[in-house]
């Protein structure tokens, strides 16, 4: 947007309340939404509109994109209080249909006090969308160390940095985290509020403490649900899922050693241990046949190691596996999704253009790859191998940030999630002074309230409805 296209843009504005002076620039900060039914697959209260940010915050003259938001209305004009902004994680997942997803997981109280706001961050779904034409392969997060294939791995992480640069070079640099928080702020103000309350899952977590640390006084009510710890973004995030893998492993074996009556994989953990590892040396001997036409080998098996956090699917899982390898029926495969161009694109952009501590040489890569897989045997290597940010043709414009301030915001938690770690969400409770956590006793799996009713649900419906957070820290269920 040119200097003229702002003046035009501001020419077209009706007389508003006056902003204050850390608001977005007027052109962004009071441009009137043309709300619309979203689509007719939804209810016509679902609405959709479009809200132009600059693509550069640095030169907010320059060139514009539009971010696609969504809502549903507050269901008592009377009650309300204010919007409610959705993030659904990823990073790289739409968000646009949030309002309609999250609308049945909270109460008629939350519900009627809050517009619920989602919106596809910029890059994704109908926001400026990117691609990188990356192969399935190329998509994956994880991959499994081997000396005889890291000058592959090499080649892959590299192919894909060089993918991304060359088909989405213009916009990369301005793909983060940070600049989502930004465009946020643009949202609220385009929606007229002084103050945004925010619901944020896994990698939405961080996204709304960044949010905090940048915007603390635009923060009203915020919830993260599977919280990262915005201290190890991002690679040592990888490196953290392997220690919390460790631990559920070990809870997993007891589990099932308790069981051997009906299992038969062992009467003590270490008898369940040796079965396991004796499974994944016979795959890499000869691949398990799966149902989906495909094998797995050790390696393959091992990068399901999430499943162990539910320990009787998990336990079932290994069971079949063991019989397959032994000439039974194919058994189920890795109980893994693909993520899609686009949104595995907006990943590698945000996690390599986050921060500048990714190192640059490869040898770094295998050397903690090694190390942690020596340490931690089931996934270390998964997370430390080399990543395409080693290639990443710029460093990241902005550093990291910093998150450390005494904004209120609750913060909901299983005690057994793969992905969002309970040391990862700890790390998240220490970085917010002001907020209070709750720690689902037992809980399984990656998500609280987007995952369905738990002993969660009170805390997070009193807070939403009230402002009012719990006295102290929670434990619940068990």
């Amino acid at each position: 947007m040119t200097t003229g296209a702002v003046a035009a843009v501001l020419a077209a504005l009706t007389p508003a309340t006056a902003f204050a002076a850390d608001e977005p620039p007027q052109a962004y900060a009071r441009q009137q939404l043309r709300w619309e039914r979203c689509d007719a697959e939804h209810p016509a209260a679902f609405e959709c509109a479009k809200v132009t940010v600059p693509l550069d915050y640095g030169d907010p003259d320059g060139r514009t994109i539009d971010i696609a938001v969504s809502r549903v209305r507050a269901g008592s004009a009377k009650e309300r209080h204010g919007a409610l902004l959705i993030n659904p994680g990823g990073p790289g997942g739409p968000g646009l249909t949030m309002p309609v997803e999250m609308e049945p997981l909270l109460s008629e109280q939350v519900r009627a006090r809050f517009d619920l706001v989602g919106f596809d961050p910029r890059g994704v779904g109908r926001s400026a969308p990117i691609g990188c034409d990356l192969t399935e392969d190329e998509r994956g997060v994880q991959h499994p160390y081997a000396a005889g294939t890291f000058v592959k791995d090499v080649a892959r992480a590299r192919s894909v940095a060089d993918k991304c640069w060359a088909k989405a070079g213009d916009v990369l640099p301005h793909i983060t985290t940070r600049n989502t928080a930004r465009d946020m702020d643009v949202i609220r103000a385009a929606l007229g509020e002084k103050r945004i309350s925010y619901f944020g899952y896994s990698y939405g977590t961080y996204l709304g403490a960044v949010y905090t640390q940048m915007f603390p006084r635009r923060a009203d009510r915020f919830v993260l649900d599977s919280a990262l710890d915005p201290a190890l973004a991002w690679r040592e995030s990888f490196r953290g899922w392997s220690a919390g893998a460790e631990l559920a492993f070990t809870r997993w074996t007891e589990w099932v050693a308790a069981r051997d009556a009906s299992y038969g994989l062992g009467a003590t953990a270490a008898q369940v241990r040796t079965a396991y590892w004796d499974l994944v040396a016979r795959a890499d001997r000869t691949p398990v046949p799966t149902a989906d036409g495909t094998a797995l080998d050790g390696d393959a098996i091992r990068s399901g190691y999430a499943a162990f956090v539910h320990v009787e699917a998990a336990t079932h899982w290994i069971v079949a596996l063991r019989a397959a390898a032994a000439g039974g029926p194919a058994a189920p495969a890795v109980p893994a999704g693909v993520a899609s161009d686009n949104a595995a694109s907006v990943t590698w952009a945000l996690f390599c253009g986050d921060t500048r501590s990714w190192p640059r040489d490869p040898e770094q890569y295998r050397r903690d790859a090694v190390r942690d897989r020596a340490r931690y045997p089931l996934a270390g290597d998964l997370g430390a191998t080399v990543q395409p940010c080693a290639f990443w043709k710029r460093p990241a414009a902005e550093p990291a940030t910093v998150v450390d301030n005494e904004v209120n915001a609750l913060i909901v938690q299983n005690e057994w999630d793969p992905q969002a770690t309970l040391a990862m969400a700890r790390g998240m409770r220490r970085a917010l002074h002001g907020a209070r956590m709750v720690t689902v006793a037992g809980g399984e799996g990656h998500g609280v309230v987007v995952a369905g009713p738990s002993c969660a649900d009170d805390s997070v419906n009193r807070y939403l409805t009230t402002g009012r957070l719990p006295a102290k820290d929670l434990t619940c269920g068990g």
